[in-house]
């Protein structure tokens, strides 16, 4: 009787341990409507498309995963619930759903991993959600990817039933924000995506709602004004300028800036970002492997492009690791080069944690996009983005050519300017220049494709 009540004492101690590892706060929209804050601080989003990991990986390759990219700077996971509802099953073994239905999750009674019959899909879902807690990672869910709804497999009915379980499953845990859709247009079967955002919104208020859309689309162009949707998301997509041929529609190719620019012109005012970029290591417009593949400088320039015209975040994604591609795998999608391990740490993964630092540092809860000062703008790659703060601007420059800007917008007599490296995360020398008149600025180095930069300028009482 002794040794039972002390076996339940440790136990309920493991458990406060753990609730205090996981504590996490929800994110919320900012007072500005431009982007998200936690505890009432800024935060900005870096996220990492780990689409398949609640099917793809066990525990200890969770944890790996997941350890990996807190090193990074990522914050948020953006990750696929229930992928395809015909084989909707883990590392385990473990089925998600009875007899294919979203409507009848197959749930068992307890949940230990070391006994097969307590431990299920969800159990492991779960697993995931607080392990990333512990980590400050918010997960980024999408119920169940549109394809699904597209082939007729997900009706009203059985949306309503999936997004109620869902919501009351995981309301109490902080970390999680809802991703409705799952790269498909708003017009497929858009009762089955209201109904699955107003349960989610209704049964689960404390958690953030969008929408994620087929590439080269934004959630805004369906979904504004609907009640559940907290924030605009769009999939810039994975085609070149030359591949989008498309008739008819806003399709802005590798112009991820415009999505920002059409979003934040809508009313009322929601924050913005760029859910799915090209993907690192994966061939131009996805399919043909005889393509080039996107690079670092690429996801580089997506990245500040989108982040510099108002996004409230960016989302960065590789081919290998979206898909846990690894050893075994019959599957290889996209031709990836690499198993998911390696692709960890290629080069774009690496540098996208110098964007969340420049970004964090210049107070992000602030700033505006600035293109009125750029004289004479180029277009394309040499398109010059611009962002202003309270007392902070910044420039980025995918071909480091030299440009002129229209100074005098911040109100100070001089500004100090330095160059940001975004390749490695460092400034060059700070230097005084007068705030006035029209500057000429010549980047480092020789230009040309990937010879990126970013000039800071700030005012003299600007923390550094």
């Amino acid at each position: 009787m002794i040794k039972r009540a002390f076996y339940t004492l440790v136990g309920l101690l493991i458990a406060v341990v753990m609730n205090a590892q996981s504590n996490i706060s929800p994110l919320k929209i900012s007072s500005s409507k431009r982007g998200f804050t936690v505890d009432g601080k800024p935060f900005f989003w870096l996220g990492d498309t780990g689409w398949l990991l609640f099917v793809k990986l066990n525990r200890a390759e969770t944890i790996q995963y997941l350890d990996i990219r807190k090193q990074q700077g990522y914050n948020v996971i953006q990750v696929m619930v229930v992928h395809d509802v015909k084989k909707a099953a883990n590392q385990y073994g473990d089925s998600a759903l009875i007899n294919n239905d979203v409507s009848k999750p197959l749930v068992t009674p307890g949940n230990n991993p070391d006994n097969a019959a307590e431990y299920d899909f969800w159990d492991h879902v779960d697993f995931v959600v607080d392990e990333a807690a512990k980590r400050g990672i918010y997960m980024a869910m999408v119920p169940v990817w549109g394809a699904n709804v597209k082939a007729k497999w997900v009706n009203e009915t059985q949306a309503k039933a999936y997004a109620t379980f869902l919501a009351e499953r995981y309301k109490n845990r902080g970390n999680i924000v809802w991703l409705n859709g799952g790269d498909i247009h708003g017009t497929v079967f858009p009762a089955v995506w209201n109904t699955i955002g107003t349960v989610l919104k209704e049964k689960d208020p404390g958690h953030l709602v969008t929408f994620h859309p087929f590439g080269r689309h934004t959630s805004s162009r369906w979904f504004h004004n609907a009640p559940w949707l907290d924030f605009n998301m769009f999939q810039s997509g994975h085609r070149t300028y030359a591949q989008d041929t498309s008739k008819g529609e806003s399709h802005y190719a590798e112009d991820s800036w415009k999505y920002v620019v059409e979003d934040l012109a809508k009313k009322p005012l929601k924050p913005t970002m760029d859910g799915e970029p090209s993907y690192e290591g994966i061939p131009y417009g996805l399919h043909d492997t005889t393509q080039p593949y996107w690079n670092a400088n690429e996801v580089r320039r997506f990245a500040y492009w989108g982040v510099l015209a108002g996004g409230a975040g960016f989302t960065y994604g590789h081919n290998a690791v979206m898909q846990f591609y690894r050893p075994g795998d019959k599957d290889r999608a996209y031709g990836a080069r690499k198993y998911w391990t390696e692709a960890m740490n290629d080069t774009a993964a690496l540098q996208m944690q110098y964007l969340r630092s420049l970004m964090e540092t210049v107070a992000v809860a602030d700033w505006k996009e600035a293109q009125a000062m750029v004289v004479n703008n180029g277009i394309r790659y040499d398109r010059v983005a611009a962002a202003a703060g309270t007392n902070y601007l910044l420039f980025y420059t995918y071909t480091g050519k030299d440009f002129k800007l229209q100074l005098g917008k911040l109100k100070a007599a001089f500004l100090l300017a330095s160059w940001f490296d975004p390749k490695n995360g460092k400034y060059l020398e700070w230097r005084k220049i007068p705030n006035k008149g029209i500057h000429t600025f010549d980047p480092p180095g020789e230009p040309g494709d990937g010879n990126d930069w970013v000039l800071v300028l700030k005012t003299t009482d600007a923390k550094k």
